[in-house]
């Protein structure tokens, strides 16, 4: 019985190596994804909202530090929109969906060209209470959930393209 969990655990292994299965922070040919991000320099971006998620994208990308001599600038637009939903009755709402639209660039330093580019949309929800402080809070922590969760998407979306392989135009 023991021999066969075995067989079968190994047979499951050989199988996901086989389908082209590489783990995103694993040793590769192609490329180094944690080191390529670590080459990423972050320009800031504006209002509150924007401060959240350059310090997001600092720490995810660069956690050991800004970088001396950056391979990368990432530059990143955002827009936020807000929209009301869970009407009552009497037509207030009860509930909000704040999103978050990061339009983002990744250029070479050397040649200034563009390597990457993408969107990500973070679509976040938050209750509109009685008490407007309690609405105004709730608001706030959604922002900050939105920059949070767009940070991370866009990294992981970066991450992924080093994990293809070296970009173009280097």
């Amino acid at each position: 019985m023991w021999s066969f969990r075995a067989l079968v655990l190994f047979a499951a292994a050989l199988a996901a190596g086989a389908c082209g299965f590489q783990p995103l922070y694993g040793s590769r040919l192609a490329g180094d994804a944690p080191a390529e991000l670590a080459q990423i320099k972050v320009t800031p971006i504006p209002d509150r909202i924007g401060q959240q998620l350059h310090n997001q994208l600092l720490t995810a990308l660069n956690p050991d530090g800004r970088p001396e001599k950056p391979q990368y600038v990432l530059t990143t637009r955002l827009h936020e929109s807000l929209s009301s939903i869970g009407v009552k009755k009497t037509g207030f709402s009860t509930r909000a969906n704040l999103s978050l639209t990061a339009t983002y660039e990744m250029k070479n330093v050397k040649s200034d060209k563009p390597v990457f580019h993408a969107q990500s949309v973070i679509t976040v929800s938050y209750d509109i209470l009685d008490s407007e402080f309690a609405t105004l809070m709730a608001e706030k922590e959604a922002r900050t959930r939105a920059a949070r969760e767009l940070g991370e998407d866009m990294r992981v979306r970066i991450a992924a393209f080093f994990s293809g392989g070296k970009p173009q135009g280097q």
